[in-house]
Order: C-alpha cells, then structure tokens, then sequence
C-alpha cells in the first residue's frame, strides 16, 4: 500500500492526527477524551507515517526511543500523584494552583499532569508495538 498518493498525504494526514491527538487530550476529564484516547490517536499517526516511509523515518522523527518515551510518561503520572501527598491529601487527589500570567488567571491542576503522563506512555508504548510489527513485516 506504498503507493504514490499515500507517501503525498501520509505527512498532511499525520500532522493533522497528532494535532487532533492533542486536542482530544486536552479535552480532559470532562468530555470524551483525555490522555488515553489522544495517545492512541498519536500513535496510529506514527503507524501510518511508518506504513508510509519505514520505520526509520518514524525513529529519526521521534528522536527519542519509544519506550523513553513511556516511561518518562510513568514518571509524570506518578509524579502528579505524590504532589498531594506534602499538602496532607490521598495520592491522585487532584490540586490547582492558580498563577496570573499577563494579568490572566490561568488554573493549573495536577490532573492535567496525570493525563499528558497517560498520553505519553500510551503514545510510547503503542508506537514502540506498530513499529515493531513494521519491522518484522519489512523484514
């Protein structure tokens, strides 16, 4: 399925996945969405870009391997989860911190925190999975 038309639109179509993939991930918790839903829809992008033009091209563009990727995701989640923990509140009870940037209050919570965490480690896992299985369907 390598054809001409796919190897044009395999870069629009995955710019505009990981965008949409962001966008579903900051929908958060109160819609659907959130960082599950939006780390899966990044790491179909990375499939197709690699279905498009090989599993090299989705390393070099990744720059990190994906498992690091993961597991830096883990390490943010659990991170989010212990910053209740000084204030005197369970692990993962959410907390917002409301900064003032340019004269804007902008409201800031650990749950958004825990989600770009779930979305790193379903992105890096899903995608270390689909180029895998490229590899082996390559090779």
């Amino acid at each position: 399925m390598n054809t001409l038309i796919f190897r044009t639109f395999a870069p629009l179509l995955t710019a505009l996945m990981l965008l949409f993939s962001v966008f579903v991930l900051l929908r958060g918790h109160n819609e659907p969405g959130g960082g599950f839903i939006g780390g899966l829809i990044g790491a179909s992008a990375f499939a197709i870009y690699a279905i498009a033009f090989g599993v090299q091209a989705v390393r070099r563009a990744l720059h990190f391997h994906p498992m690091s990727i993961a597991g830096c995701g883990l390490l943010i989640s659990v991170l989010s989860g212990f910053v209740s923990a000084p204030l005197g509140y369970p692990f993962m009870t959410g907390v917002w911190v409301y900064p003032t940037l340019f004269g804007v209050e902008v409201p800031l919570a650990t749950v958004i925190s825990f989600d770009i965490g779930v979305y790193l480690v379903v992105l890096g896992t899903f995608a270390s999975i689909a180029l895998t299985l490229e590899e082996r369907d390559d090779g």
